[in-house]
């Protein structure tokens, strides 16, 4: 049962990667990265019994016990560090994006011909390649590690990749001391561990997305007291056309509504000489620009200067600061702010 999830699960993954290749441009590492998961997708569903027993007798009168499956196991390995491959070669300095393309054509002959040869001669010859590839691959995935969003992602299906290696190793040993074939009708040897590496390429090449998701839910949630209040001030702020369907691009619209309704009610970019220069400490200036929000007719005002984004900061993370602040004046005086009976 859990070969059927798991193959579930990386095709779904794979399916992710091909929707964010048609909502952005198809660059070369893009669709090798859909080759990439997709070829795991492959290898995880042939790997189950049922379906290996299926395709060891496509042929009229059958295969060889075996073979027919292994070999598309075999191939689809190959196949995904041959793509992932083309994704590494990417972040090292002597290639660019402009000959990325001519050696991803490289890439994909050799692993073209490795995939010929496997099937043709040894499959111990492919777990070789396989072997080979992911080394390459693991380290280039650790030469760009760090503790970013792209980073994590990196860090995710590397390790997959490097569970990889170690069993291709170990195929590879498997066949040059000629050990016995897995039976039709039975997993295949190591198949919990090929589960795992499945799993967390599969889970790498989509954490990105899911990542960027949640960090956008989480920020939407943040800030929609402060939104709707200054939403209900000026509901010119939120454009006709702005009617976006992915959370990411609404999380960037309600930042933008935020920033662009807190401008209007500092009177457009005027400067008032009265309200001084902002402190460089970002709290305290948040915590004055979160009062003045909730209460802009009290004792505290501030111009444009106040208004735009500390210097380091973001436009999103300088409106969750402001958010936080204003959620905390908002307990603090107990009472609901002005204008918010307009947001009901």
């Amino acid at each position: 049962m859990t070969l059927w999830l798991t193959a579930l699960l990386v095709w779904v993954a794979a399916g992710a990667r091909v929707g964010r290749v048609l909502v952005k441009p198809a660059t070369t590492a893009r669709v090798a990265i859909v080759v990439a998961v997709a070829a795991v997708a492959l290898a995880a569903t042939v790997a189950i019994p049922d379906i290996a027993v299926a395709i060891d007798n496509l042929l009229p009168g059958g295969v060889r016990s075996g073979w027919l499956s292994t070999g598309i196991v075999t191939s689809a390995w190959i196949l995904f560090t041959t793509a992932t491959s083309v994704v590494a070669s990417a972040a090292w300095p002597v290639v660019s994006r402009r000959n990325l393309r001519q050696v991803a054509l490289v890439v994909y002959s050799i692993g073209a011909l490795a995939i010929a040869i496997t099937l043709g001669w040894s499959f111990t010859f492919g777990w070789i390649v396989v072997a080979l590839a992911a080394v390459f691959i693991v380290t280039t995935g650790l030469r760009n590690l760090d503790w970013t969003t792209l980073g994590r992602g990196i860090a995710i299906y590397t390790a997959g990749t490097a569970l990889v290696a170690v069993l291709a190793v170990a195929n590879a040993g498997r066949g040059f001391s000629d050990a016995a074939p897995t039976p039709p009708g039975e997993p295949t040897w190591g198949w919990q561990a090929w589960e795992i590496a499945s799993l967390l390429i599969a889970f790498g090449a989509v954490s990105i997305v899911v990542e960027l998701w949640w960090r956008a839910r989480i920020l939407l949630r943040r800030i929609r007291p402060l939104h709707r209040l200054m939403v209900a001030r000026f509901p010119d702020v939120v454009a006709p056309e702005q009617n976006a369907t992915s959370t990411q691009l609404k999380a960037s619209d309600h930042v933008a509504q935020v920033m662009d309704a807190l401008y209007l009610l500092s009177g457009s970019g005027i400067l008032i000489p009265a309200a001084g220069e902002p402190p460089a400490s970002v709290p305290e200036r948040a915590a004055v620009v979160a009062e003045w929000a909730r209460n802009p007719l009290g004792e505290l005002f501030v111009d444009a200067r106040w208004i735009a984004p500390p210097p380091g900061v973001s436009p999103r993370g300088w409106v969750l600061a402001l958010a936080s602040e204003y959620d905390a004046a908002v307990a603090a005086a107990g009472t609901a702010p002005r204008g918010a009976a307009a947001t009901n």
